[in-house]
């Protein structure tokens, strides 16, 4: 079995980190906060005192952090992946970053002898804990078959989308619909308290319909209790779509939707919110409205 190295134990790689675990993968990790990879090092897993010593260290590398910069730093940064990587080693970038700068590191990894891929990742922090994240793939296809029993580790639905960067491409193609779903959403639980109907019945109605999502199913429920809890947090949220319309506007693609969202999260952050859920979104839609979204008592009460 290879040797396995993670780095960035967040919101989505904790949950990941330990199912590689649980897998049996023997694991090194490295953290930028140390004190995030106690749980898993109390679980088994060895310590890297920094980017480079976990690339010296495994076989195949996996990589979850927050934007590009980010990437660019533990790969390319002092004490980086770059710095300690072994030829024949595989660099898996499960994070979600600019699909143009996935390529340079790329061509940079390969000058080394390694291989790269780019794998972002959607779920949530519930499907990265339960193993259960849906993985988009970009890269050589011996890279993807080398790679299987860490994605099969980690993910239920993997999907070879295209070469290196393409990924990427599609991961943000997954965001788009992620903050529609997420505006349409808001808007109609919005319009259901507007019209004095059980909102919780509203959403029992409709979530198993054509209207139904998985934002829907797994957001709903918690804009009605009131619990901002992130699953994916609002400023994540905001960078990914501010890659999704640079990258738009490369293409000279229009995306109006999606940059109405864009400012409408922009006020939740200029409030303070940026580490609510995603779901938050509705916060800016309320104070267009002048009321809040709350569930109704129950029938007979």
């Amino acid at each position: 079995m290879e040797q396995v190295g993670f780095i960035g134990l967040g919101i989505m790689g904790q949950g990941m980190a330990h199912n590689l675990l649980k897998a049996g993968f023997p694991l090194t990790v490295w953290n930028r906060t140390a004190s995030k990879a106690e749980p898993l090092l109390a679980a088994g897993a060895a310590a890297g005192q920094n980017p480079a010593e976990v690339a010296a260290r495994s076989d195949i590398i996996l990589i979850c952090v927050s934007d590009t910069p980010d990437v660019e730093n533990v790969i390319l940064g002092e004490n980086g992946v770059l710095a300690g990587v072994k030829a024949g080693s595989l660099v898996i970038d499960c994070s979600t970053i600019s699909p143009i700068v996935t390529r340079k590191l790329a061509e940079k990894l390969a000058a080394a002898g390694a291989a790269m891929l780019d794998a972002p990742v959607s779920g949530g922090s519930e499907g990265a804990a339960r193993g259960a994240l849906s993985i988009m793939v970009g890269g050589e296809a011996k890279d993807v078959e080398r790679a299987m029993p860490v994605f099969e580790a980690i993910g239920k639905k993997i999907t070879h989308v295209g070469p290196i960067g393409a990924g990427q491409t599609v991961k943000l193609v997954n965001q788009i619909l992620v903050v529609g779903n997420c505006l349409a959403m808001c808007e109609a639980l919005l319009f259901a308290q507007a019209g004095g109907v059980d909102t919780a019945k509203a959403l029992e109605a409709v979530a198993a319909g054509a209207a139904g999502s998985w934002m829907l199913s797994n957001r709903g429920p918690q804009i009605l209790q009131r619990d901002w809890r992130p699953g994916f947090t609002i400023d994540l949220q905001q960078k990914d779509v501010r890659l999704i319309l640079n990258a738009a506007d490369e293409l000279g693609v229009p995306l109006p939707g999606t940059a109405l969202i864009f400012q409408l999260y922009r006020t939740l952050q200029a409030q303070g919110l940026g580490s609510e859920g995603n779901h938050a979104l509705v916060k800016a839609l309320e104070h267009l409205a002048g009321f809040e979204i709350e569930p109704l008592p129950p029938s007979g009460s």
